[in-house]
């Protein structure tokens, strides 16, 4: 049974449109220019960071979230950012007696930003907070630990077959892929989509599938 679900966060839970036109403004790229040199990586498999080397080769993640940051235009989102199926799936799921949480990788000030937004989740968890990032397996050794100890109650949910869906079934856990956001779009990895629990293309699928699975498997 499903005991525990936990949820990628950018890209599952939080639409990244508005952050990533905040970037081609940062970077004084046309935004449809910046939105097709991001897919075209993706569609590669590239790292996420490259689009932005090809207009800026020296980028420097850190470095230019001090500098956002220092000009009144720091990397945020909030409310109007959560896709309008998140709070009602993970509201759903915690009505099931589910543990919840989320688990992705985010930077130090996004955890605080998603504390106030008062989510229905029992614990958050980030690659900042952990100190480890996805793919690894030790992020997953923290999934693992916050959800209760038993990898196989566990459910993970993402938007992404290589950093999400991949690492999630070797580490034991079962997985879950949403097709939303660029990767969920352009990735396609059916080896690994044939491993997973369920596939959806809405969180409004979700508390339903959990609850008939668990209902099958008792």
């Amino acid at each position: 049974m499903i005991d525990a679900v936990f949820f990628d966060i950018g890209g599952t839970i939080l639409d990244e449109s508005r952050e990533f036109e905040a970037w081609a403004d940062w970077l004084g790229v046309p935004r449809h220019t910046f939105s097709a040199v991001f897919g075209a990586a993706i569609a590669r498999g590239s790292d996420w960071q490259e689009p932005f080397r090809v207009f800026r080769p020296d980028f420097d993640l850190a470095v230019e979230l001090e500098r956002r940051a220092a000009a009144g235009r720091p990397e945020s989102f909030g409310e109007e950012d959560l896709y309008p199926d998140a709070r009602s799936c993970l509201a759903a799921l915690r009505d099931q007696g589910l543990f919840v949480g989320l688990a992705g990788n985010q930077p130090a000030h996004a955890e605080a930003i998603l504390r106030a937004l008062d989510l229905p989740v029992d614990v958050i968890g980030t690659s900042a907070g952990w100190g480890v990032a996805k793919p690894s397996p030790v992020f997953f050794e923290h999934v693992v630990r916050e959800g209760g100890g038993d990898a196989s109650s566990i459910l993970y949910v993402g938007d992404r077959a290589d950093n999400d869906a991949r690492p999630a079934v070797a580490a034991g856990l079962k997985a879950c892929l949403i097709r939303r956001s660029p990767w969920g779009y352009l990735l396609d990895i059916p080896a690994v989509s044939e491993q997973c629990l369920f596939r959806i293309d809405s969180l409004d699928e979700l508390p339903s599938l959990v609850a008939k699975h668990n209902a099958a498997s008792g």
